[in-house]
């Protein structure tokens, strides 16, 4: 596991067309009021094979790594994992490639590289320029760098309007590349970030659910990862689907923010799973017996949201 040298990095951020910020996952304490349709705008998505880097900013245990592997991996999980399941969830992405290409390819999912940054190489209070340099270290086409800040880790922003974001770095004229950036929240905002796991800052103040990996902050990371995966593949650049103007998008997840099972309103997430053991809150089973709860995608098809439960 290798750390970064900071001083030839800053030199990738001189020269690179740096991004714009496309979606900033807030803060889902509160239901998102009825969908309207997302339009396509003529952009490019991600399509094939896609390859994910994750780098780990900061300490993570081997036990928190896992979650976000063990989800990632369960993706691309086969059709014969138990249902409702993680690749179900995902499916709901293809159909926005279908309304742009009839014989859409399918997107596939291979974790390729993790770099550990434990001794943050950049300092413990990150800007947006920082993060930017962080996935600028990227020089991969068809892939998508996701960021992962530990607990903590202060990032521009965070907490106050965004759980984490997704843009891209223009490498040079003929391809971007694709990041995401989520922080964990559990002890800074596990009230705006880790709902419905914590109890809510603002808001209908009902009980915290029991988080279904037993780590509240790690549960909400999946949660605001997961959106902006979602996110990411249907709005990569910008010009893809989205809803309102192009600086502060309606995306995929952030149009049904708030919403994980049938039957969600303000402060309720929906009625959801519940483990009989832990007594844990969940909506899709993943990789090597994981459980997890996803965030409601719009469906382009129905124009609605759509859940597992």
């Amino acid at each position: 596991m290798a750390l970064f040298n900071l001083l030839p990095r800053l030199l990738v951020v001189l020269f690179a067309l740096v991004s714009v910020i496309f979606a900033a996952r807030t803060p889902n304490e509160l239901v998102a009021d009825q969908p309207r349709l997302i339009k396509y705008h003529n952009g490019s998505l991600l399509s094939g094979k896609i390859n994910i880097k994750l780098i780990w900013y900061g300490k993570f245990k081997p036990s928190q790594k896992a979650i976000i592997t063990d989800f990632i991996t369960s993706i691309s999980s086969s059709p014969s994992s138990p249902q409702p399941s993680v690749a179900t969830w995902w499916k709901t992405t293809q159909k926005y490639y279908h309304l742009v290409k009839k014989h859409a390819p399918s997107l596939s999912y291979n974790l390729k590289e993790q770099k550990v940054d434990s001794y943050c190489s950049l300092g413990k209070s990150l800007t947006q320029d920082n993060i930017v340099d962080l996935a600028s270290r990227s020089n991969d086409r068809n892939t998508i760098t996701i960021i992962l800040t530990a607990a903590d880790v202060t990032v521009a922003d965070f907490c106050f309007n965004r759980c984490g974001t997704h843009g891209y770095t223009k490498k040079n004229a003929k391809y971007n590349s694709a990041y995401i950036w989520v922080g964990n929240s559990e002890t800074q905002c596990p009230g705006h970030c880790a709902w419905p796991f914590h109890k809510p800052i603002y808001g209908p103040q009902g009980p915290p659910l029991v988080a279904p990996n037993n780590d509240v902050g790690l549960d909400g990371m999946v949660i605001n990862l997961a959106s902006l995966l979602a996110e990411t593949v249907t709005n990569p650049y910008g010009n893809g689907f989205y809803e309102g103007s192009a600086g502060a998008p309606l995306e995929a997840a952030s149009t049904c923010t708030g919403i994980f099972a049938k039957g969600a309103y303000s402060g309720y997430p929906g009625n959801l799973l519940v483990d009989s053991k832990s007594k844990a809150s969940y909506n899709a089973y993943g990789a090597n017996g994981r459980e997890y709860l996803l965030p409601a995608l719009f469906d382009p098809s129905t124009s609605a949201c759509s859940t597992l439960s």
